[in-house]
C-alpha cells in the first residue's frame, strides 16, 4: 500500500479507531479522519503520536447518517479503514436504532470510496457477525465461513451482520478491494479519559458494582492487536476479498474476574469472583438493561479460531492477562475505577 496517499479512518474518537490511527501513524502513514463535530472531538492524544512520528493527522467533519462531507473526506485518500459503527449501551426498544445507522452507514462509505477511487476498505466488523442466533453450546468452533443467522439475532449482532453483508454487496460490483475484520471482545488499554461500552466489564468488576457475575462467554482480544490486524490487512495484498476473525481463546467471564481479583484486591479493589445464579440474572433483567444484554450470553462459550489471521496475515495476539491488567491500569489512571477502600 502507497504511503504517498493518505489513510480514512472513520470514527476518530472511537475506541478501535484511536489505536488503529496511532498504530498507522507509527507505520509510516499519514491519516485523515472523521467526525461527527470536530470542535468537539477529543483527540490531543493522536495530534500527539502524529507530532512524535512526524507524519500528517487532519480530521474532517462527516456522519454515517448524512451524505455531506464524504467526498472532502475522501479525497486522494488511497484507502479507507471504516470502524464507526453504533454500539449500544442497553437493547434498543426499536432495533432499527442501531441496524438502519449501521447499514446505511456502511452502504455511504463504501459508495463514497468507490466515487473517489479509493483502492481498498478494511472494515471494522464483529463476532457478533459470526455467533449471533447460534446455539453455542455445541462445541464447534467457529470459522469466517460461519455467518449470524439474523432473525435470531440481539438488535447490534443483527447491525454488525447486516452491515458486513452490505460491504460486502457493494464491492461486489465494483473494484474496490474489500477486507473484513471481525474482533472479538475488545479491551485494553484507554487512550483518553471517556466511556467505552466494551471496557464497562472491568470497569464494573474493579468497582463493584456488581456483587457476583453472570456466567458469560467472552473471546478477549487486545484493542492493539486488532490494530495491527487493520494495518495489517491494508498491507497484505492476498488480503483482498477476505473476512478475518481476531479473537483470543474462549474465557468466562469468571476468569477476568480472577486476574482482576489477583491483581487489584491486594490494592484495596473489592473485586467479585462469585457467579450468579441464570435465573438470578434472568430475573434481574426485567428490572435492569445491562442484564437484559446478557441473558442470551448465559452458559455460551466462545468458540472462534483465528487460524486465518495467523496464517495469511502473520497477525499475533498478546496474553489475555497483560490486555486485561493493561485495561484496569488505565481505567484507574483516568478515574474511572473508584472501587478501591
Amino acid at each position: 500500500m502507497s504511503r504517498e496517499r493518505p489513510i480514512l479512518v472513520t470514527g476518530a474518537t472511537g475506541f478501535i479507531a484511536g489505536h488503529v490511527i496511532s498504530e498507522l501513524l507509527r507505520h509510516g502513514y499519514d491519516v485523515r479522519a472523521t467526525v461527527r463535530d470536530s470542535s468537539r472531538a477529543d483527540v490531543d492524544h493522536l495530534r500527539a503520536v502524529a507530532r512524535e512520528e512526524g507524519y500528517a493527522f487532519d480530521l474532517v467533519e462527516a456522519s454515517l447518517d448524512a451524505d455531506d462531507g464524504w467526498s472532502e473526506a475522501l479525497r486522494g485518500a488511497i484507502a479507507v479503514i471504516h470502524v464507526a459503527s453504533p454500539l449500544p449501551k442497553s437493547r434498543p426498544r426499536d432495533p432499527d436504532e442501531v441496524i438502519r445507522p449501521a447499514v446505511d452507514g456502511t452502504e455511504r462509505v463504501l459508495r463514497a470510496a468507490i466515487a473517489a477511487g479509493a483502492e481498498r476498505v478494511v472494515m471494522t466488523s464483529s463476532i457478533a457477525a459470526v455467533l449471533g442466533g447460534h446455539d453455542l453450546r455445541d462445541g464447534r468452533v467457529r470459522t469466517e465461513e460461519d455467518w449470524s443467522i439474523v432473525e435470531r439475532c440481539e438488535p447490534y449482532e443483527a447491525s454488525k451482520t447486516l452491515a458486513e453483508r452490505a460491504a460486502w454487496e457493494v464491492a461486489a460490483g465494483s473494484e474496490l478491494e474489500l477486507v473484513t475484520i471481525c474482533p472479538g471482545f475488545v479491551l485494553g488499554p484507554l487512550q483518553r479519559a471517556g466511556t467505552n461500552t466494551s471496557m464497562d466489564v472491568v470497569d464494573q468488576l474493579l468497582a463493584r458494582t456488581i456483587p457476583a457475575m453472570p456466567h458469560m462467554g467472552f473471546s478477549v482480544v487486545d484493542v492493539r492487536d486488532v490494530a495491527i490486524a487493520h494495518r495489517l490487512a491494508l498491507e497484505k495484498v492476498k488480503a483482498a476479498g477476505h473476512r478475518y476473525i481476531v479473537a483470543g481463546d474462549a474465557t468466562w467471564l469468571s476468569e477476568i474476574a480472577e486476574i482482576l481479583a489477583a491483581e487489584y484486591r491486594p490494592r484495596g479493589y473489592r473485586v467479585p469472583t462469585a457467579e450468579l445464579p441464570a435465573f438470578v440474572v434472568r430475573a434481574g433483567a426485567l428490572v435492569n438493561p445491562s442484564l437484559r444484554l446478557a441473558v442470551p450470553l448465559l452458559d455460551q462459550p466462545i468458540l472462534v479460531s483465528s487460524a486465518r489471521a495467523r496464517g495469511e496475515l502473520g497477525w499475533r495476539r498478546r496474553p489475555m492477562r497483560e490486555t486485561v491488567i493493561d485495561a484496569a491500569e488505565s481505567l484507574i489512571a483516568f478515574g474511572r475505577a473508584p472501587g478501591r477502600r
